[in-house]
């Protein structure tokens, strides 16, 4: 959680100037620490980590297509379930042309073969983080090979990953060059960044109210064809009833039902497809056709206008596209290639040239497609599967919007909300308990309020292209960057892909009026709630930077008289990674106790995915060896959370402390063996946890919109949010929380 190195390294060179002479005449000396006596191992080390791949890349057959059979259940649900919905969202005010349907059935496949197939398979998915996907991720690369980030985890060695200085001087590295330099120079181009992630993030979470809404809404439509007594106000209580059960069970976790998943989205595409091939068979095998892209042509020359507009409802059939990438680090990239090649690509394609059959003989269908193609005698069967697979995009798409919410949090971005993991399995399974209610609300509300899924799926168009748009915009980057690609693919990429991208975005903008505004308004009100938690989460850091405790005064301190030392292990707890925090100081000056062994512990977040656990935790000592104190940060990824360790956190870093301590090799083997005893008897009797919690105010003369930030906004979320002892789990019996104000 350490701000930028940029900002800081000053304070940090006059803090071990001392310590860096001493470090450079013993350079010679091989020790693996004598690193972190020539620089502070809380500043430079902390940032260093093997970026050994998730997965092998020598992954056997068998393995490999056992992972790409599990994807089906995990990435698939959304797209799969694009077809109950499509047609009806794209043809709302019905179908006037029979040749309109080969217009809408030509735009479907090249959809779906340029951006899931093209895009995705083939290019996207190479811009993984280590392994995993999503917006933090191609954030997180783009920050780790520039100093483009203004996050708290950001580092002045992240950028070691990428070092364009090696490379032979050539048009390409030039271009790269610049670009980085506008990234690292402009602090509108970090921000655009910052907010461009932030947006993001919150139209993912967006996804995560839309796709209950119209998954299930669609499937249960199904029962009108059973009875005509069932309007749209029943169907839109019965869709209730089903979220509220799907949101009751999130807290036992995707793992617990997991192995379920794969089999029925299997199914469902199985069944899907050969539904679409008895329609194509028996009604219209020529829609095939629709494949020479003339039909295109010939659709928006009769419909002008109109066949823009609905645009936002072809664009439908890639909903979920996100999970592909998101995804990736449950998986491997090869195996959702073969999954999506090989099962889901023609499985969609097959069903969607079957109901265009359907439709072709049977155009005053089109407001309920899915149910009314579908053969009397396995309708009930395939309704109960709809329903299944509904629930499982559903919870995909909800397990994914918590997913991205522990990202945020991880990166300061997101005010404290508990974190549960729910499977040992997949590291990416949480759980959130308040947004899940949130989310729960947020669905009921829009279900019962629009009751169809014409004005739902307006909304769903919104969130789904911008995630795409933004996932091209920062595909571009990373190609000019870190690939350094020839410009001529960058342009090209650009000119297919987002200009296709582009126009379907400017299609579901212009039903903005017509439900598009539920995610806007969202995703504007969640941006807020963040760039606020992070404006004062990174102001409150720099006070206590500038403020901190110097070696000298904590020498100072503990030399005291005054100062009694009592016995037991004490972890005092602070976001502050380069030096004491001043919160330890005015905890002295009222209590002046201090523990035989104290430990100050601060929680960083690095951006990157995961951090291998023997690389956990970093030590060093703090001022002479007899006084016992450290600093010790204990590094995570974003996407994982420290309180759900399968040992004690407190045990672990006691592990790491006499490790640090046996291998420092500043004592002889007696000397360490005692030291090490004694740390282990200082925690036999007893660890106490010491929270510093700060309450920041905004000080006199400050402006009007500094004091609506601080002093309303931010406190009262902080108010009505976990505190930080909820977030850690740490056990209360056990716990002394620290305070003093700040004025920023």
């Amino acid at each position: 959680m350490a701000l930028q190195e940029q900002e800081y390294q000053n304070h940090d060179n006059e803090e071990f100037h001392g310590e860096e002479q001493n470090g450079m005449e013993e350079e010679h000396k091989p020790s693996a620490f004598t690193g972190l006596r020539r620089n502070d191992s809380l500043d430079v080390e902390a940032g260093k980590l093997s970026t050994t791949p998730n997965h092998s890349k020598n992954e056997d057959w068998k393995k490999m297509m056992a992972l790409a059979f599990q994807s089906l259940g995990i990435v698939y649900g959304d797209i799969g379930t694009s077809p109950l919905y499509v047609f009806s969202s794209t043809f709302t005010d019905g179908i006037k042309d029979k040749d309109d349907i080969l217009g809408v059935l030509s735009l479907i496949y090249y959809t779906i073969t340029l951006i899931p197939l093209v895009k995705y398979v083939l290019v996207v998915l190479r811009a993984n983080d280590n392994g995993d996907g999503g917006t933090f991720a191609l954030y997180s690369l783009i920050c780790r090979h520039s100093k483009a980030g203004l996050m708290p985890s950001q580092q002045a060695e992240d950028r070691d990953v990428s070092n364009f200085r090696l490379e032979l001087p050539n048009r390409r590295s030039q271009r790269a060059s610049k670009l980085k330099a506008v990234l690292e120079n402009t602090m509108f181009a970090k921000y655009f960044l910052l907010v461009a992630t932030m947006l993001g993030t919150a139209m993912v979470i967006g996804d995560g109210i839309l796709t209950p809404c119209i998954s299930v809404l669609s499937a249960v439509s199904g029962l009108k064809q059973a009875t005509s007594s069932l309007d749209d106000g029943k169907i839109a209580w019965i869709s209730v009833a089903i979220l509220i059960l799907l949101f009751m069970v999130q807290r036992f976790g995707t793992d617990k039902v997991g192995y379920t998943f794969a089999p029925i989205i299997t199914i469902w595409f199985i069944c899907i497809a050969t539904i679409g091939i008895f329609n194509f068979c028996k009604y219209d095998p020529l829609v095939f056709k629709a494949i020479n892209p003339i039909y295109i042509v010939h659709y928006f020359r009769r419909n002008g206008k109109t066949a823009w507009i609905s645009l936002g409802g072809v664009v439908l059939c890639v909903t979920g596209v996100e999970a592909l990438f998101a995804d990736v680090g449950h998986f491997s990239v090869r195996s959702i290639q073969i999954s999506m090649c090989s099962m889901v690509y023609p499985s969609l394609i097959i069903a969607y040239s079957g109901q265009a059959s359907y439709l072709r003989q049977h155009m005053d269908d089109v407001s309920n497609t899915f149910y009314k193609s579908i053969p009397e005698t396995i309708y009930w069967p395939m309704f109960v599967i709809a329903i299944l697979a509904a629930i499982i995009a559903s919870q995909a798409m909800i397990s994914g919007a918590f997913s991205i919410i522990q990202q945020s949090l991880s990166l300061g971005c997101f005010p404290r909300v508990k974190i549960i993991q729910t499977s040992t399995k997949y590291e990416g399974q949480v759980y959130v308990p308040e947004m899940n209610y949130i989310i729960m609300i947020a669905c009921v509300v829009i279900t019962l309020v629009f009751q169809n899924t014409s004005k739902i799926g307006n909304a769903y168009g919104i969130a789904v292209v911008f995630v795409m748009t933004l996932t091209s915009a920062f595909l571009v980057l990373i190609m000019i960057m870190i690939w350094k690609l020839n410009i001529v693919l960058v342009i090209l990429y650009i000119l297919v892909l987002g200009s296709i991208e582009i126009l379907y975005l400017s299609s579901v903008l212009y039903k903005f009026n017509d439900g598009g505004y539920i995610p806007v308004g969202f995703a504007v009100f969640l941006v807020a709630i963040m760039i606020i938690w992070n404006y004062v989460y990174r102001m409150k850091y720099m006070y206590e930077m500038e403020h901190k405790v110097q070696t000298e005064r904590m020498t100072e301190i503990v030399a005291d008289p005054n100062l009694r030392r009592v016995p037991g292990l004490a972890l005092f707890y602070s976001e502050l990674v380069k030096g004491i925090p001043p919160i330890f100081e005015h905890y002295i000056n009222n209590v002046p106790v201090l523990h035989s062994v104290l430990v100050f512990v601060s929680l960083k977040s690095l951006p990157i995915s995961k951090v291998p656990r023997d690389e956990r935790f970093l030590f060093r000592r703090v001022g002479p060896p007899e006084l016992l104190l450290f600093r010790c940060v204990a590094r995570y990824g974003y996407k994982e959370t420290w309180s759900n360790e399968h040992e004690t956190f407190e045990s672990l870093l006691v592990q790491g402390l006499k490790e640090f301590i046996k291998r420092e090799g500043l004592k002889g083997n007696e000397e360490i063996e005692k030291e090490v005893g004694v740390v282990e008897k200082e925690m036999e009797l007893g660890v106490v946890h010491l929270l510093g919690e700060s309450e920041v105010v905004a000080k006199n003369g400050a402006s009007f919109w500094k004091r609506m930030v601080i002093d309303y906004a931010y406190h009262y979320m902080k108010r009505n949010l976990r505190q930080q002892d909820e977030v850690f789990t740490i056990p209360r019996h056990r716990l002394l929380k620290v305070g003093m104000n700040i004025e920023l």
